[in-house]
């Protein structure tokens, strides 16, 4: 017998008929003997829906009143699986965030869990009934519901794995596994049976929608053991996160190419190139809760320099109002423009750390079809660059082929 973390999301519970066959997969897992904790998303396209409402009602929706309007999606879908169960003849309860307890801090629509109340739901398990807990949601010392950001089901589920020491946390989504690339793009994408949590991680950063990358953060630090499955297909083992590197295999030198849309670049020209600028550009936008990713800084000429960052489209607006109305103004540069119709495209792999050349193999590729590089960022695992967002899924077509991405790697065969 097995404790496991089921997460299903929102497409896999599109539908009253799609509810009933989770549970009806659950059942079965149940009928074996596991001890089951199912995680759900709300049904697709209604966090959508009630951000709209919001919207309509008021242009920029205070986020306290925002959470309390989206978690009810995530309450809804608990109800009615349960039922599903019920129907069934299944024992089950369900719970929302706050009933579980699951405490965050007080970011709202942003919030990080800071600690979980696993008590009640543990009772429940040793009475043999089935747990389904609302995901994306939980509560702040002050009983205000927050709620984890966009994707943050895969959060809830893998939090709940790690604070009950589940054996398995399996998320269920439409696709049955992590793929070299978006399979709509590369139709020669492949299917990985394993990837390492590193490669997921950086993946999971650099835009691959498959985990979100808080999800993938807490099972690196809790060894939550992860894999990754269709709701959609009643064989196949998905593909397992696992946390050491297959030295049995010949390592690929590229797992995976990942790719973002959602970037925009913005550069303040004519900084005064001395220490602490850096913070004194960035320090106003990161109080403003807007997350920075790529940043270069050029080289000063007659102690000027320009300096540029990019960040999501989403938040584009806000940063760039920052930085005219206070950043540009206090550090007497010569003014601020940007661009909202970037992409970054990123090559991930453990294998880079045993091989040379990869940079150039990729800056060749992509220059060989005319495709501009305007920032470069680069870890030990992974290289991205930010180009032109029309040049997208040519650029992730180039990449998995100069890669070598379809085939997969065999022993005594380099990558």
């Amino acid at each position: 017998m097995a404790l496991i973390v089921q997460k299903y999301g929102g497409t896999s519970v599109g539908t009253p008929d799609r509810i009933k066959n989770v549970a009806k997969r659950v059942a079965r897992f149940h009928a074996k003997g596991h001890q089951l904790v199912v995680v759900v998303s709300a049904m697709s396209g209604e966090t959508n829906r009630l951000i709209g409402l919001a919207k309509e009602v008021q242009s920029n929706p205070d986020p306290r009143e925002l959470d309390v309007m989206v978690s009810t999606g995530e309450q809804v879908t608990i109800g009615l699986l349960t039922m599903a169960l019920k129907e069934l003849g299944l024992k089950a309860k369900s719970y929302t965030g706050a009933q579980v307890r699951i405490l965050t801090d007080n970011a709202h629509t942003k919030a990080r869990i800071l600690q979980i109340d696993e008590d009640k739901m543990r009772a429940d398990l040793d009475a043999g009934c089935i747990v389904v807990v609302a995901g994306f949601q939980g509560v702040d010392a002050d009983g205000n519901i927050t709620t984890l950001g966009r994707g943050g089901s895969d959060t809830t589920g893998v939090a709940l794995a790690a604070a009950l020491k589940a054996d398995e946390c399996q998320i269920y989504t439409d696709v049955d596994g992590v793929y070299t690339t978006d399979p709509r793009i590369v139709p020669e994408a492949r299917k990985l049976d394993t990837i390492t949590f590193e490669e997921m991680l950086e993946l999971a950063s650099l835009g691959s929608k498959v985990l979100q990358i808080r999800s993938v953060e807490f099972a690196g630090k809790y060894k939550v053991k992860l894999r990754v499955l269709s709701s959609f297909e009643e064989e196949g083992d998905g593909t397992l996160i696992t946390f050491e590197e297959n030295e049995n295999m010949e390592q690929a030198i590229i797992s995976g190419i990942a790719f973002n849309r959602d970037e925009a670049k913005i550069t303040v020209m004519g900084v005064p190139d001395r220490p602490g600028i850096a913070y004194q550009i960035l320090g106003p936008v990161a109080e403003a809760n807007v997350d920075v990713d790529m940043i270069i800084q050029n080289v000063g000429v007659d102690g000027l320099t320009d300096f540029s960052f990019t960040v999501h489209r989403n938040e584009y607006r806000k940063a760039m109002d920052i930085l005219e109305a206070q950043v540009v103004p206090q550090i007497k540069a010569r003014g601020v423009n940007g661009d909202n119709k970037c992409a970054k495209v990123s090559v991930v792999g453990v294998g880079m750390r045993s091989h040379v050349g990869v940079a150039s193999k990729m800056f060749k590729a992509l220059a060989d079809d005319g495709i501009n590089i305007q920032m470069i960022s680069t870890s030990e695992i992974k290289i991205s660059v930010c180009i032109d967002e029309k040049y997208t899924e040519l650029a992730v077509r180039v990449l998995h082929k100069i890669f070598d991405l379809e085939n997969a790697p065999t022993v005594g065969k380099s990558a």
